[in-house]
């Protein structure tokens, strides 16, 4: 797996849990007129007391040309800056992130691919802001944000954000961002990221979040099964 599409694939699963989470009770009302204004108000509300996070996710890549579809599922557990993404099926492997570093493990090869970082923390970053406890000024920061018409997904009123990134890097990367945010508990219901150049598109879904989880350091340790060969690589 080259750099390239490490760093893709690692934005779109954290872009997978661009979660507002759940507000007070007074904010789970249905609103029936919202306005960025407001909506970035609730997010930055939120922003407040979070700390961590675990989901299950479904991610289905749709490549355009050829009409195909293919759909890959996962965990996800975050704290602070770091994070481990364990995909299950259809193909195991996990990525895990680390202040600056990033490991990449695949059990089948019995390989895990190292990189630093370095010059490309800053793009990780702003993927990190957009999903967790990261403010609605910070996202306005980042990103040009048009507010959609409300939609209803599974029988649930939400809120369409219409996100367009800023810097030349992420923008060459993913051209756009929908994200679908239910009015009742202020959980994502779906997120769309439009590739660049291509056309292709990615649709992620989740369940079981959990915020706030008491998250083991254990989870976030480099420990690879005996015999795992280790090859560092440049970014």
């Amino acid at each position: 797996m080259r750099w390239k599409h490490a760093i893709t694939l690692l934005a779109l699963w954290l872009l997978a849990c661009a979660t507002p989470h759940v507000f007070a009770a007074a904010s789970r009302q249905s609103h029936p007129n919202w306005t960025w204004p407001a909506v970035r108000g609730q997010l930055d509300r939120e922003a407040k007391d979070f700390r961590s996070l675990s989901a299950a996710m479904e991610r289905t890549k749709v490549t355009v040309v050829v009409n195909d579809r293919s759909t890959e599922t996962g965990e996800i557990f975050v704290r602070g800056d770091k994070m481990l993404l364990q995909f299950k099926s259809p193909d195991q492997r996990t990525i895990l992130r680390t202040g600056d570093n990033l490991y990449i493990y695949n059990p089948g090869l019995r390989r895990v691919e190292e990189y630093n970082l370095g010059k490309n923390r800053a793009l990780v970053e702003q993927f990190l802001q957009l999903g967790f406890g990261s403010r609605g000024s910070e996202l306005e920061k980042d990103y040009s944000v048009k507010l959609l018409p409300e939609e209803r997904i599974d029988n649930q009123p939400t809120v369409v954000l219409d996100l367009t990134p800023k810097a030349p890097q992420v923008l060459h990367e993913i051209s756009r961002i929908e994200i679908w945010l239910s009015e009742v508990t202020w959980l994502p219901v779906q997120q769309e990221f439009f590739e660049a150049g291509s056309g292709d598109y990615s649709i992620v879904k989740y369940s079981n979040i959990v915020r706030n989880p008491a998250i083991p350091e254990s989870h976030f340790r480099p420990n690879w099964p005996k015999g795992t060969q280790k090859v560092k690589l440049q970014s």
